[in-house]
């Protein structure tokens, strides 16, 4: 009768209506939301029939072409890894391609002009 609702699940939310809104004006707020329930279902409709409308003048109209959306090209393959190592990918050479005794740190340089 009310779709997925079951009977409890509507008097339970009456019941809490009738609490929140009173009985003087739960009349009023129940034509109320039955007519924005109304112009809901009519604004549907009419938006339905407009899409079909527009439709069928499409089909009917031999001289114009419909335009389709673009087909996008294949995604192009990444590429596989070469003989040339990881510095021709710009990545940097793993801990243990550096050479023995070079540990990454610079050693310390004089500031210019400073000759003692």
């Amino acid at each position: 009768m009310f779709g997925p609702l079951g009977f409890p699940e509507v008097v339970f939310i009456l019941v809490l209506a009738l609490l929140i809104f009173g009985p003087k004006r739960l009349p009023e707020v129940g034509r109320t939301i039955g007519k924005g329930v109304a112009q809901f279902r009519r604004a549907t409709t009419d938006l339905k029939r407009t899409i079909e409308t527009e439709i069928a003048v499409e089909e009917e109209s031999p001289g114009r072409s419909v335009t389709r959306p673009a087909v996008l090209p294949p995604p192009r393959p990444i590429p596989a890894p070469t003989e040339a190592g990881p510095e021709a990918v710009g990545e940097t050479p793993a801990p243990e391609a550096r050479t023995a005794g070079d540990d990454g740190a610079k050693s310390p340089e004089p500031p210019p002009g400073d000759a003692t």
